[in-house]
């Protein structure tokens, strides 16, 4: 690899923050897989004070552990559903706040040729002002709406009733009138995010990311590619983490760098071809930025 990569002839004498800002400028081309470890270093995490404070009531009657496990719990009916699901929404969508890191990244990644796949579903990169042709949101966006009977492919979205929802809900529950249905078959409507058992409803736009990043992807091979994993556990692999490695393989001048402070398994044909960062996500790239700035 240091034949490729100068960086690499003095990576021990670098600290991790430079070695990174270091890969990112040499690289030709950098492909970046983003994970929900992203957006809990910037604070938006589904554990703790945040979680508790949302939804003491859910986490009283059904013992519930974290935001996530919560979001996919199969409640006692729709309007149950919906008065926690519209608080969820809100709080991961339509009132997030913008996270430090992802303006950080967009002002790292500014001047080079690269694209995002992210597993994350809240709404940092909208309020990060990314480009959006440059995001492939595989797992689907909380701010959507769609059929949960997948009858057809498309998303509808209503932050209008979202907030009616949250602002009528009581005991747990929202008016049976503010339920929405389906237009085609009258089912239940529910967040757009993919699941184990059903997948979710890829509507057009999602077609449209897809074909943009694997038109990019296309145009990476044999290019000295940095595969910049940030954030990235191991609950869907095969999004990110398993094609990651897969490219870095076929690809002798690519680099796999993961961002994680928790060790995952890296398959021994690219360990040559991989680097971890232990450090703090959120720190990491705002150094990256003050460093460009006092240079």
């Amino acid at each position: 690899m240091q034949k490729y990569w100068d960086t690499l002839q003095n990576k021990n004498d670098l600290n991790q923050t430079d070695l990174l800002a270091n890969l990112i400028e040499e690289a030709e081309t950098i492909v970046v897989g983003i994970g929900a470890g992203m957006s809990a270093s910037t604070g938006f995490t589904y554990v703790g004070k945040r979680f508790t404070d949302a939804f003491p009531d859910f986490i009283e009657k059904y013992q519930l552990l974290d935001m996530l496990q919560a979001s996919l719990f199969t409640f006692a009916d729709e309007p149950e559903y919906w008065a926690f699901q519209s608080r969820f929404v809100l709080m991961n969508y339509f009132d997030q706040p913008t996270g430090q890191a992802y303006v950080d990244l967009k002002k790292i990644l500014a001047n080079k040729s690269y694209h995002v796949i992210t597993t994350n579903a809240d709404n940092a990169f909208y309020a990060a002002a990314f480009n959006m042709d440059k995001v492939f949101r595989i797992q689907g966006e909380y701010g959507l709406l769609q059929c949960s009977n997948h009858c057809h492919q498309q998303t509808y979205q209503d932050e209008e009733l979202m907030r009616q929802m949250v602002k009528e809900q009581k005991n747990m529950r929202v008016p049976e009138n503010l339920v929405p249905y389906c237009p085609k078959c009258d089912a239940p409507l529910e967040v757009n995010k993919r699941t184990e058992e059903k997948g979710m409803v890829e509507d057009a736009s999602f077609h449209e990311q897809k074909a943009r990043y694997e038109d990019f992807l296309a145009q990476t091979k044999d290019k000295k590619t940095l595969f910049l994993e940030i954030g990235v556990g191991h609950t869907t692999p095969q999004f990110i983490k398993h094609p990651f490695h897969k490219m870095t393989k076929e690809n002798e001048k690519a680099l796999f760098v993961t961002m994680n402070e928790r060790d995952y398994f890296i398959p021994h044909a690219i360990r040559q071809q991989s680097i971890q960062i232990s450090d703090d996500i959120e720190d990491t790239f705002h150094s990256i930025i003050t460093n460009k700035i006092n240079n």
